[in-house]
């Protein structure tokens, strides 16, 4: 017999870090979720960056500072648990 359980219950801790994180940094100018619109319409949303490249490329620039390239816009910059979690997060989305 198989079990069956909703998809959010199926995350692991680090899918759910991520996702706090994402929602507290990346929020204000990205979509953050599966379905949701972001507030900024220039801003990808996240779900979509693995149609770009694979997401794991940004583990670096997340650890080193993640420049936005905006004026007056904020450098984000992770520790190593955090890039993980930003990761583990933003591959989730690509289910």
């Amino acid at each position: 017999m198989a079990l069956l359980m909703p998809a959010a219950d199926l995350r692991s801790p680090g899918v759910e870090r991520g996702r706090a994180l994402v929602e507290s940094n990346c929020s204000g100018c990205h979509a953050v979720g599966r379905a949701d619109a972001g507030p900024t319409p220039d801003a990808p949303p996240l779900r979509d960056l693995h149609q770009r490249y694979p997401v794991e490329f940004l583990a670096e620039a997340l650890a080193e500072g993640l420049t936005t390239g905006h004026p007056g816009k904020p450098v984000f910059k992770f520790e190593a648990w955090e890039v993980d979690d930003i990761i583990d997060y933003l591959k989730s989305l690509e289910r």
